[in-house]
């Protein structure tokens, strides 16, 4: 008779590239495939001194909200990080990071209008003129959503720009320091509902 062997904990290694999407694809259906096993607990390695794409982060961000409620998410950043690899470190339970090792966050400053609103009218309004210059980049409205999501963990209008240390981490709780981990465990667990992002 076959035993069942029960799902402990895994270990998932996420490098950062400055080039290959192809890589995080393929990525992100071996952490589906991992999440389905329901481990105790998954341990992302995040290593490397590339960037993962906004919407790329965003996606593993839904992946990683959605998971079993008990599995534990240990984020531990090998490098410093940059980017959409803020935004997966910071939605770990538990939080590592090297001492010396920095996160950074660009600035992205959206036009006003870069948005499209759903209003009964917009069919009878002339669109405004915009020129070449005034085109707004997918890649930018990506990124600002994915910056107010960081927006939940720390200030973004603040220390967006520059680069941010262990220190300022410790400062707002979010290594070492086990009650705020417990605190953001319990209020990001896997409610009822699916999470929704826009």
């Amino acid at each position: 008779m076959k035993r069942k062997a029960k799902a402990g904990r895994r270990r998932f290694q996420l490098k950062l590239l400055g080039y290959g999407n192809y890589y995080y694809i393929e990525r992100i259906g071996e952490l589906e495939r991992t999440l389905a096993k329901k481990p105790r607990s998954l341990r992302i390695d995040l290593i490397g001194e590339g960037e993962i794409p906004a919407d790329t982060a965003l996606l593993i961000r839904t992946i990683l909200m959605n998971r079993w409620p008990k599995t534990r998410l240990i984020t531990n950043a090998r490098s410093s990080l940059q980017g959409g690899a803020v935004l997966v470190w910071l939605l770990g339970d538990q939080r590592l990071i090297r001492d010396d090792a920095r996160l950074f966050l660009r600035r992205v400053e959206l036009p006003d209008d870069a948005i499209a609103d759903a209003k009964p009218d917009a069919k009878e309004k002339d669109v405004a003129y915009c020129d070449s210059f005034s085109e707004v980049d997918p890649e930018d409205g990506d990124y600002a959503r994915m910056l107010q999501v960081v927006n939940e963990f720390l200030p973004v209008r603040e220390l967006a720009g520059r680069l941010i240390g262990v220190p300022v981490l410790r400062q707002f709780g979010l290594v070492e320091n086990e009650k705020v981990d417990e605190l953001l465990a319990t209020a990001f667990a896997k409610s009822a509902s699916p999470v929704v992002t826009q």
